[in-house]
């Protein structure tokens, strides 16, 4: 290798770094949000529109900001009945996943069911819940476990099946168990397809929670949501926008990491 190119590397390495840093994934998102309120800000002071039917940026934030505990609790409620359907659902489609992974007759006969849940709108099925489980958060996180459990399924039982045969023959040729199989070889394949369903299914159980809260109960940001609504109260409907949209992308960064940290062997949680 020449001297040259050694020098061309060696200046080339610090415009790289910067592009795989974490600047570099926080700083543009960050910059277009922020251009995105200035442009939604001057527009509405120019245009001089009505605060009831699109508020400015800066009175949603003081509103958020001047009523934060208020924001905070309520988006506590709507967090723990998302992760409460989110684990029920995704519990439950892994459980169908593993049988109908093991048996083509399982999967003829209830992936028809799954698709039929699948297809059937949540909010046609919200009030029923409603009715058959009160007005508690136990409807609330059925809803969610409903919405987050196709996506997982179908991923689950896709990566339960997609072992690499050579590896599955020495398993079989070392006369291991179908639990040995499954836990040591099956479950860690699967484990990217499950991560991508997480990335999907876990902002879904938020929205569940919520349209869950919208028929049900006076708590959540569902319900303030509603509320707000009906007395076009817009920067407290758009504060309850705000700490939804901070929740559903923390729990997706949340998501990112532990599959970083979980799956630091897989070529999907490599960054180039």
């Amino acid at each position: 290798m020449s001297v040259g190119s050694s020098l061309e590397r060696r200046r080339a390495t610090p415009s790289s770094s910067i592009w795989t840093s974490p600047a570099a994934y926080i700083v543009p998102p960050v910059v277009a949000l922020a251009s995105l309120l200035a442009i939604w800000e001057i527009w509405l002071r120019i245009a001089n529109v009505p605060v009831y039917i699109l508020p400015m940026p800066s009175v949603v934030f003081v509103r958020l900001v001047s009523d934060l505990g208020f924001f905070a609790w309520h988006g506590g409620i709507t967090l723990l009945e998302a992760l409460g359907g989110f684990a029920l659902g995704a519990g439950v489609a892994l459980i169908g996943a593993t049988l109908m992974a093991h048996s083509r007759l399982l999967e003829r006969s209830l992936l028809p069911i799954a698709v039929l849940v699948k297809v059937t709108p949540i909010v046609a099925i919200a009030p029923l819940f409603v009715i058959w489980f009160g007005f508690g958060s136990l409807p609330k996180i059925f809803i969610a476990a409903l919405i987050t459990f196709f996506p997982v399924l179908v991923n689950a039982m896709t990566g339960l099946r997609a072992v690499e045969p050579g590896a599955l023959d020495y398993f079989r040729s070392l006369s291991s168990s179908r639990r040995e199989i499954y836990l040591k070889l099956r479950l860690p394949s699967a484990l990217p397809y499950l991560f991508a369903a997480f990335r999907i299914s876990i902002p879904l159980s938020v929205i569940g929670a919520v349209v869950g809260e919208w028929f049900s109960g006076d708590r959540g940001l569902g319900s303030i949501v509603i509320v707000a609504h009906s007395n076009l109260d817009m920067p407290t409907l758009f504060s309850a926008i705000i700490t939804l949209a901070f929740l559903g992308i923390t729990l997706t960064l949340l998501t990112f990491y532990l599959e970083r940290k979980i799956l630091f062997w897989h070529s999907s949680a490599i960054v180039t």
